[in-house]
């Protein structure tokens, strides 16, 4: 069976830039405040009637566009997300229509920030059957859609973004693609970050919309403490089962949550600084669109280069969990 590997990484990030000097004038915080406990300066913003689909077809054209691959020549999108265009169809089919991806089927993954890495290892599964030679996963959120501008708990963490990587196989013996993964979903914790109402559980209604049950809910702490022993334990254990170590990885990209996860889980691994890409502070927390952002940045700053292994890991709401190690494709 062949070895899929990376072959085209593009982003996308709306123009309109919210700063912690905004949310001051909207909630009871202060530049200060969201900095020391988060790492973020600035977010963006999608503009009024800008949905998932259009920052996911941005980045997915940006993406075909480093290899000069036809729209038409995928076979599959998976598009990772939980700000979906609507509830059905997916968005998944709305991108298809908009590239003009006739032949791809496809489909929406929902497991909130751990979406990129479930999405990677799931479009790399389809390679590796042998069924599929080009398969497009999206990390796409419009995170402003559902966030309370009310709470300052939750409304300094979030922005909006997208990122897309293009899968396909490996040359006969071309030392690049996917090595490894470790997933695991634990929804005992799912209470304690959430929307809770808009499903089948608590359909919309004036009571729901009056009580902003349509907004993410939070318990911080609980959240915090998850994120720092999970991702920390799966990058350790994905680590270990390679035989590998800190020193064999060129850079570690994880999720965008918040500085102090990032920086435990490197120190838990035996990673220092300049091995880890942290870009919090210009994006906050865009959800399944946070990993191809940071590694966007990791290339550019000159942290991942083709040969290199990266080691992608997540936390997110469910929880869910994910850590996943790639030898850099191009």
């Amino acid at each position: 069976m062949p070895r899929a590997k990376i072959t085209a990484l593009g982003c996308f990030t709306p123009e309109r830039v919210l700063t912690n000097s905004d949310l001051e004038k909207l909630v009871d915080t202060t530049d200060q405040w969201i900095l020391e406990r988060t790492g973020i300066r600035e977010r963006h913003i999608a503009d009024p009637g800008v949905a998932t689909s259009d920052l996911a077809v941005e980045a997915a054209k940006a993406a075909l566009a480093v290899n000069g691959v036809a729209p038409g020549d995928l076979d599959a999108i998976l598009l990772c997300t939980v700000t979906p265009d609507m509830f059905f169809p997916s968005t998944a089919c709305l991108v298809q229509n908009r590239l003009g991806a006739s032949r791809a089927w496809g489909f929406d993954l929902i497991a909130a920030c751990s979406g990129f890495v479930y999405g990677l290892v799931s479009g790399a599964s389809l390679v590796a059957s042998g069924m599929h030679k080009r398969v497009l996963v999206i990390g796409a959120d419009t995170m402003s859609r559902i966030i309370d501008y009310t709470d300052r708990g939750t409304c300094v963490l979030f922005g909006d973004g997208a990122g897309a990587m293009l899968i396909e196989p490996a040359a006969e013996g071309e030392d690049a693609g996917f090595i490894d993964f470790l997933g695991e979903i634990d929804g005992s914790g799912g209470d304690f970050l959430k929307m809770p109402a808009g499903g089948s559980r608590l359909p919309a209604s004036r009571e729901t919309v009056d009580q902003r049950l349509h907004y993410v809910h939070q318990e911080g702490q609980q959240v915090f403490k998850y994120a720092v022993r999970k991702m920390g334990d799966l990058c350790q254990q994905i680590l270990e089962r390679n035989g590998l170590t800190g020193n064999d990885i060129a850079v570690m990209v994880p999720h965008q949550a918040n500085r102090r996860i990032i920086t435990a889980t490197a120190e838990r691994i035996g990673l220092p600084p300049e091995k880890v890409l942290i870009n919090i502070e210009r994006f906050g927390n865009t959800t399944a669109g946070t990993i191809p952002l940071a590694t966007r940045d990791a290339i550019g700053q000159g942290l991942l280069r083709k040969g290199d292994i990266v080691l992608f890991a997540a936390v997110g709401a469910g929880y869910t969990a994910g850590a996943s190690l790639w030898r850099w494709g191009y």
